[in-house]
């Protein structure tokens, strides 16, 4: 094809991951999840399998502690569709969320009240631990829960210096983590993780290496996604897609072909920021 991109989807090789929030299962988390007597797990409606994180869900399960996953960014999805997923039987007890939108506030503060109660917690203040992977939401999900004033509360013996307590209300304590995701996860060695996390947000757009071969996965599992959003014939190819759209945007190299990345990074930014639905 006359003027066409002179790029290919090629298999690119190990490239650096690592964004500052990425932490991957510190000992902080650890220390929260072994003083909290309920844990949160942030998810992303779109994305709920991959940001489970299995290996704290199994730490969390082994002491005893109680899980509420918080299915956020559900204004991102068709609920319908969401609410017939079978990975939902999985999940439960879980709460449908959305920062954005402020959907299921108040359902959710009434359930931390009442395991709260049920459980019966014994020491002064009831401690609720939040964790998630980075970019699911986790700390707009604080701010709506703690009144959008994450105030820090005095210090208390206890408590690792690290732990951030923001006050939930005069009885309970919400604990904040770093964002985290499986110690087994390491996309500086794995293609397979550097394109789950680049598709997750994990990795923003602006740090992706190769953001062509992340496009490439998106779009080859959302068939016809890409097409309808940005209104372009691609013949399947997501190589015409690129291009055409690059094209359309007028982002051309220096001799006239496509800037692929640039356009690249377009499309994973609008996909990571939910625009592409």
């Amino acid at each position: 094809m006359a003027g066409r991109a002179t790029y290919s989807m090629r298999k690119h090789g190990p490239t650096d991951s690592h964004n500052q929030h990425r932490i991957a299962f510190p000992k902080l988390v650890n220390e929260v999840i072994r003083i909290s007597d309920i844990i949160l797990q942030v998810l992303d409606a779109r994305f709920l399998q991959e940001t489970r994180n299995l290996e704290l869900e199994k730490l969390i399960k082994t002491q005893g502690k109680f899980l509420i996953n918080v299915i956020n960014k559900t204004d991102l999805v068709d609920i319908y569709n969401l609410q017939k997923n079978p990975a939902l039987s999985s999940l439960w007890p879980y709460v449908i969320f959305s920062c954005s939108k402020r959907i299921g506030l108040g359902k959710l503060r009434e359930r931390i009240k009442i395991e709260v109660k049920r459980f019966g917690v014994k020491h002064s203040k009831a401690h609720v631990g939040v964790i998630g992977y980075p970019n699911t939401g986790k700390s707009a999900l604080i701010n709506l829960l703690a009144g959008g004033s994450r105030a820090r509360t005095s210090p208390e013996a206890g408590f690792s210096k690290g732990i951030q307590k923001i006050r939930f209300n005069k009885d309970i304590l919400i604990l904040d983590t770093p964002g985290v995701i499986p110690s087994k996860e390491n996309a500086n060695i794995s293609s397979i993780d550097l394109k789950k996390h680049a598709e997750i947000g994990v990795k923003t757009y602006d740090k992706v290496r190769n953001p062509d071969f992340i496009v490439l996965g998106i779009f080859q599992k959302n068939p016809g996604l890409f097409e309808r959003y940005y209104k372009i014939e691609t013949e399947g190819d997501v190589e015409i897609f690129l291009d055409n759209l690059g094209k359309r945007r007028k982002l051309y190299k220096n001799g006239g072909n496509v800037d692929v990345d640039r356009i690249a990074r377009i499309v994973l930014r609008d996909w990571q920021e939910g625009k592409i639905k």
